[in-house]
């Protein structure tokens, strides 16, 4: 038999989480204000460095089970983990998802979001758009005594009504002292199944959307992750503190 092990966070935890929060938070705001044609990948990941360190922070993803860079770059149809190379460059009508995560005396945030460059069709700006919204909308559903399934068929049955599905080899986590803590925050699930969620619990809900099958491959750089039909993906994440009344996001 199984047990996961959740635990609550103190207030002092939460406080330098907030500050982890605040450095995620500002590089996806600047990084919104960087990207365009002709900018290469690696821009974002100097990004990252110079405002964790201005922080005192460092960044999480870094060497973490040796990933190579600071922050990921995925571009269309990568799902997560695309490593931000300098001979990738952006082109315009790029959808683009940054995924960030840095520490702060000994505590992690992350989270990600996903952008367009220029302009694209119809169903690709709606597919970003839902992926956002679902984000938010379970950051409003989950509560203490949540049980997992329930928050992951929430998710998807919210994508399923527009036609897109959820990736289900990858998922959102427990946060803390550790990047990946229990427990697992899947983006699918079974009703009254699954973990209960309980106050003070710090997680990281992270949909990750396909337009097309919900199937994934990993590249041979043995990180990126794309659509096996190599159809479009979007992501977004936020790290949340569970409340008894309305959650609060540390990533904002």
């Amino acid at each position: 038999m199984c047990f996961t092990m959740i635990i609550p966070k103190n207030e002092e935890e939460i406080k330098k989480m907030r500050k982890a929060g605040k450095i995620v938070a500002e590089l996806l705001e600047k990084v919104e204000k960087l990207i365009k044609p002709g900018i290469s990948l690696n821009k974002i990941d100097e990004l990252a460095w110079e405002i964790t360190r201005r922080r005192n922070g460092y960044p999480s993803f870094y060497k973490y089970q040796n990933y190579p860079a600071a922050v990921c770059v995925s571009i269309n149809e990568e799902v997560i983990h695309g490593i931000p190379r300098k001979d990738k460059v952006i082109k315009d009508g790029d959808i683009i998802s940054v995924d960030f995560g840095a520490i702060y005396e000994g505590f992690h945030a992350d989270a990600a979001k996903t952008f367009i460059v220029g302009d694209r069709d119809e169903k690709s700006k709606i597919l970003v758009k839902i992926t956002e919204e679902v984000l938010y909308e379970a950051i409003k559903y989950v509560k203490p005594e949540t049980r997992t399934g329930d928050l992951g068929n929430f998710i998807e049955s919210y994508v399923k009504r527009f036609g897109f599905s959820v990736v289900k080899e990858f998922c959102g986590h427990g946060i803390g002292r550790m990047l990946h803590e229990d427990p697992p925050i899947l983006n699918y699930g079974t009703p009254g199944k699954g973990i209960k969620l309980i106050k003070n619990l710090a997680i990281c809900i992270e949909p990750m959307i396909c337009m097309g099958s919900s199937e994934v491959e990993i590249l041979e750089d043995g990180w990126t992750v794309v659509t096996k039909d190599r159809s479009l993906s979007a992501h977004f994440e936020h790290t949340i503190i569970i409340r008894d009344g309305e959650n609060e996001i540390i990533t904002s």
